[in-house]
């Protein structure tokens, strides 16, 4: 094969290999990010002391009002 073609297909392997890895790490960031999400939730949960029943009805009276972090 022409070398140029077979050092530009090498460099094409380089590259898929280097986003895979990239794609992989940024899938173990987004699982760390999501484990200290819910460790703080569960936290503040913990925190007000709420029955299950509680907590339920105050995110049910939080919804029907629009009340959102995202706001």
């Amino acid at each position: 094969m022409n070398q140029k073609i077979e050092k530009i297909n090498q460099e094409i392997q380089k590259q898929q290999d280097r986003i895979q890895r990239s794609q992989e790490r940024i899938r173990e960031l987004e699982q760390q990010r999501t484990e200290l999400e819910n460790t703080e939730i569960i936290g503040l949960v913990r925190s007000i002391r709420a029955t299950p029943e509680e907590l339920a009805e105050l995110l049910r009276s939080m919804k029907s009002k629009g009340v959102s972090s995202y706001d």
